[in-house]
This record gives C-alpha cells, sequence and structure tokens, in this order.
C-alpha cells in the first residue's frame, strides 16, 4: 500500500515530510542485533512505499551511518535528485552539557555530515540535559549561524519543556519543532506545550505514540506482563509510564473501548492511536520505531490515513482517559522525565 498525498505536510516552507517518521532509535541498542545489509534493504523498501522521512540521533549507534549509506544506495539505483528531492533525515545533536563554543558545535555538526553524507542538514533537533547550565543558548545560538550560512536547513529541539522553549524563542532562535512524547496515554503536551506551539507557529513531532507496541490487540485482555517478558526499552519505558497513568485495569478499559473504534473503521488499536495523535494541534507528524531487518507494518501503518475519527469515537477515548492520573502534575512538563524522577 502507498501512501496517500494526506501522508505528507509542509514541516516548514522548504521541507516536506511524511507525517509517520520513521524513528531509528530502535538500531542504537535494547531492541535487537542489527544486520547493516537488512537493515539497507528495509529502508530502500520504506522509502518506495513512500516512508520518505527518517528520524535518528548522533547517538542511536549506527543510525547517522546507515543514513549515510542508504543515500549512496539511493543515489545509485535512483539518481542523486531522488535522493535530495524525496528523502528528508532529520537528525539530533546531544552534547553533554558544558563550554559550548562555535568550533566546539560546528564539530559536532561536521561529524553528522559526514556520517550521514550530507551537505546540509534537513532538521538539526537539539537536546541539553540540564537546565541549571544555561550555555545551551550558547549551543543554539552558534546553530542558527550555522543555519543561516546554508549548511543546517531548519533548527529544532527535542524533549525541552514550554518554560524552556520560549526562552530560546525570546532569545530570537527561531525553532521549527520541537519533539516530544505524546499519546492517548501521555497527553502533557496538551497543558501547555501545544498552546505555546499554536501561537509561535513551532510543529510538534511526536514519539511514544504507540507506547512502545503495548497500544495494540497484542495485549488486549492479557494479564499484567512482568519485568522478564518487557524485552525491549520501549516495552519497559512505556509499561512504567503505563503504570503512572492508571494501571494495568484501566489501561485494559482503553484497549477494550480503541478496540471498538478500530473494528468500526475496519483498522488497527495502533492505527486508532496514531490518528488520535496526528488530529492534535500543532502535530506535524508521528515518529513510528523501524525495527529495519527484524520487523515493519508498513501496510498497517499505512492504514492511518484511510478514516478519521468522529465525535462518538472521542467520547468513548475520553470517558477512559478522564480517569486516569495526571501526568504533569506527577511528572511535569515534556522531557521532565529526563531530567528528574516521576514523583
Amino acid at each position: 500500500m502507498t501512501l496517500p498525498d494526506s501522508a505528507y505536510t509542509q514541516l516548514t516552507d522548504d521541507l516536506r515530510i511524511c507525517r509517520l517518521l520513521n524513528g531509528m532509535w530502535q538500531v542504537g541498542g535494547g531492541h535487537g542485533r542489527v544486520d547493516r545489509a537488512a537493515a539497507i534493504r528495509d529502508m530502500l523498501a520504506y522509502h518506495e512505499r513512500g516512508y520518505t522521512t527518517w528520524d535518528l540521533a548522533d547517538h542511536y549507534g549506527p543510525a547517522e551511518d546507515l543514513i549515510g549509506q542508504f543515500r549512496r544506495q539511493l543515489a545509485r539505483e535512483h539518481g542523486v535528485a531522488e535522493v535530495d528531492s524525496h528523502s528528508q533525515a532529520l537528525t539530533k545533536w546531544v552534547p553533554r552539557p558544558g563550554p559550548m563554543t562555535r568550533q566546539v558545535v560546528e564539530d559536532a555538526m561536521q561529524v553528522s555530515w559526514q556520517r550521514m553524507n550530507v551537505d546540509r542538514i534537513d532538521l538539526m533537533q537539539f537536546h541539553w540535559w540540564d537546565y541549571r547550565d544555561n550555555r545551551y543558548l550558547d549551543a543554539l545560538k552558534h546553530m542558527a549561524d550555522i543555519r543561516d550560512s546554508g549548511k543546517i536547513r531548519h533548527l529544532a529541539l527535542t524533549n525541552f519543556d514550554t518554560e524552556h522553549v520560549r526562552i530560546i524563542t525570546e532569545n530570537g532562535i527561531k525553532l521549527a519543532s520541537n519533539q516530544v512524547q505524546f499519546s492517548i496515554i501521555d497527553r502533557r503536551p496538551l497543558a501547555k506545550m501545544i498552546p505555546y506551539c499554536q501561537q509561535y507557529g513551532i510543529s510538534l513531532l511526536t514519539y511514544g505514540t504507540f507506547c512502545g507496541g503495548l497500544l495494540s490487540a497484542r495485549y488486549l485482555d492479557q494479564p499484567e506482563p512482568g519485568q522478564a517478558t518487557l524485552n525491549t526499552a520501549s516495552l519497559r519505558k512505556y509499561k512504567n509510564m503505563i503504570d503512572v497513568w492508571g494501571g494495568w485495569d484501566l489501561f485494559q478499559a482503553l484497549l477494550r473501548v480503541l478496540k471498538t473504534i478500530a473494528e468500526k473503521h475496519s483498522v488497527s488499536i495502533a492505527n486508532v492511536a496514531v490518528r488520535y495523535i496526528l488530529d492534535q494541534p500543532a502535530v506535524a507528524g508521528v515518529i513510528v520505531g523501524a525495527r529495519l531487518g527484524i520487523s515493519q507494518h508498513r501496510d498497517d501503518n499505512a492504514r492511518v490515513f484511510t478514516f478519521a475519527l468522529d465525535d462518538q469515537d472521542l467520547d468513548a477515548i475520553h470517558t477512559i482517559t478522564d480517569q486516569s492520573q495526571d501526568l504533569m502534575r506527577r511528572i511535569g512538563d515534556c522531557g521532565d522525565e529526563y531530567r528528574r524522577q516521576m514523583r
């Protein structure tokens, strides 16, 4: 199934992306061994089906190198124009907090340019671990200068909270997007992030929308899994999130509601979970983890663009979510789970 035109959006005036982005975090460890040759074959298959946008990072193991290999292979098969016009690679820089001189920043960008086999990065997303060290502003100002020189097309953030997005924009740094966790379970972006992003023209790219695969028929009417059966880093992470949200019994009630909606539209539970997030304000795309060379769900994921949720569907979902814990109070704003313990 090839993706329809509705599967694409303008992240910016000059950057068109697929609204289902291929997330490459799973090649970084904790999700099984990566066979590079099989991964490249899988990447080409994603591209041929219309999944043209890749989300990666400097610390996702060989992700940037795989993009470089993929681009070279795609150029051999279809020409350089196909690579430059119809494939988008959005990477991240996640430095250790410390001095952020122009040279430090340029050296980091150079590594990504070389690994990815690009002259210009489509979107460089920046993460900073410690807000107490405000040298993140130095880094972003240097990155903005590099962007203005043409070596980065657009600048973005990943896992910044609303307060620090505000500080960055008030320092005159233009942002295309912020990448945040967002799902039917974790709806924190609705509280503060989305209103701010709407006001300042910043898009959201979201991850965790499947809760690592837990938001699927596989876990419907199943006993609560123990740590031994949660065999990926993502499953363990999002099971912890469900525990804080409301626990396994409430999660089962949500899955039953999602199954009813899915059957009504002849789609899957996972499709409903993604459609719900794609329809939220400011959301440009949902990042779907790609277990390259191991498994794929391209046909099922494409069904996200075959239906729309109606008011009855949304009311049924909110009947369950209204019973859950306030994750803004329990965890904090977007990204705070990476900077403090749940309380």
